[in-house]
């Protein structure tokens, strides 16, 4: 009985412990909004103007600092990156190349 004892106390002393930093979780809801979308202009080529170069637009307001902002220009089409200055868009739309036959629907993505 003295043996199963001291056995158990060296077990004890010899284990590590562990350290958890503080940490946070939690549980809330918020409203998803839309953007406005205005002032659509796409931009020919000077060159073929049956190409768009470039499809701009305005928001009705500023997405936030690296927010993801796309656009497309046919269903099941191309997706392409757009860039913004505060509520000012722009989206370069040659690669792969636009154009005006296939542009059917504008479609604006944009996720903060």
């Amino acid at each position: 009985m003295t043996l199963v004892v001291a056995l158990a106390a060296g077990a004890y002393a010899y284990t590590n412990s562990n350290t958890v930093g503080a940490s946070q979780a939690g549980d809330g809801t918020g409203a998803i909004t839309g953007f406005v979308v205005s002032s659509v202009k796409y931009n020919l080529n000077a060159t073929t103007p049956s190409n768009i170069d470039s499809v701009t637009y305005t928001l009705d307001a500023t997405p936030a600092v690296g927010s993801t902002l796309k656009t497309q220009l046919a269903p099941a089409g191309s997706w392409y990156t757009c860039t913004n200055v505060a509520t000012a868009v722009t989206c370069n739309v040659t690669s792969p190349q636009a154009t005006v036959v296939a542009a059917t629907n504008l479609r604006v993505v944009i996720a903060q």
